[in-house]
């Protein structure tokens, strides 16, 4: 028995599909010319209704940060709230101590540079640039971040947050450093509050990161570290620390 041609049953498809017309996505948000982008923004519709379709979040941080915890650790992220500055000052020194790092890489952030130097370890800037060889050298990346989504359990971070494109990408092991007042409930919260940090001037480079880089493509068998850092640990800081 010959079996049915199903390149015709998709061409099929495509033909009937094609004869509707496809709905206008962009209809009250930007404004489009045949010349291009006519430069008019409008705010985007409400968030509200498309939160249903998510996964739902505690009202109180603490339920928050909970979720949160709970959503890393699936991930295989490593998230540490901590009491102090000085606590996770200690903690990073020993996990540098265990893992025998011997360069890492940070950039000017409020903490992150400050708790990178506590190390006592050569530590590349990324801010005034630098050789890209040099920041594949380094063992870990030590960041700030925009924000932590307890939805998800990503770490939102930009080019400003994070030291640039690169820091939090070619070490193999990503530290971030982040205080209880940057998480946010859900995904919508977390581009609002993008838009609310550089809007009009939008940094070139947005990324939520969910757990270590990792892939299953060969026989659905987790590796990690397949595109990115092998280790994501997350220190929580108090409100105060920063």
């Amino acid at each position: 028995m010959a079996l049915p041609d199903q390149r015709e049953a998709v061409f099929v498809r495509i033909r009937e599909a094609l004869q509707r017309p496809a709905p206008h996505r962009h209809d009250g948000h930007v404004d489009y010319d045949m010349s291009g982008h006519s430069g008019v923004e409008t705010p985007p519709p409400e968030s509200d209704a498309f939160r249903a379709w998510l996964p739902s979040v505690g009202p109180s941080i603490d339920d928050q940060i909970t979720l949160f915890a709970q959503n890393a650790a699936q991930l295989k992220a490593d998230f540490r709230p901590v009491a102090s500055l000085d606590e996770a000052a200690r903690q990073l020194a020993a996990l540098a101590s265990e893992n025998g790092w011997k360069r890492v890489a940070s950039h000017r952030h409020s903490v992150a540079s400050g708790v990178a130097e506590k190390l006592g370890l050569p530590c590349l800037l990324t801010d005034s640039g630098y050789a890209t060889a040099e920041l594949e050298q380094c063992d870990a990346a030590i960041t700030g971040c925009d924000a932590l989504v307890a939805q998800t359990g990503s770490v939102l971070v930009t080019n400003p947050s994070a030291g640039g494109r690169a820091l939090s990408v070619l070490p193999p092991h990503h530290i971030v450093i982040a205080q209880r007042s940057q998480i946010v409930p859900d995904l919508a919260s977390a581009l609002q509050l993008v838009r609310k940090l550089y809007a009009p001037n939008w940094p070139s480079f947005l990324s939520f990161i969910t757990g270590p880089s990792r892939t299953g493509d060969i026989e659905r068998i987790l590796v990690l570290g397949a595109h990115g850092p092998k280790k994501l640990t997350i220190f929580l800081l108090p409100y105060h620390s920063l």
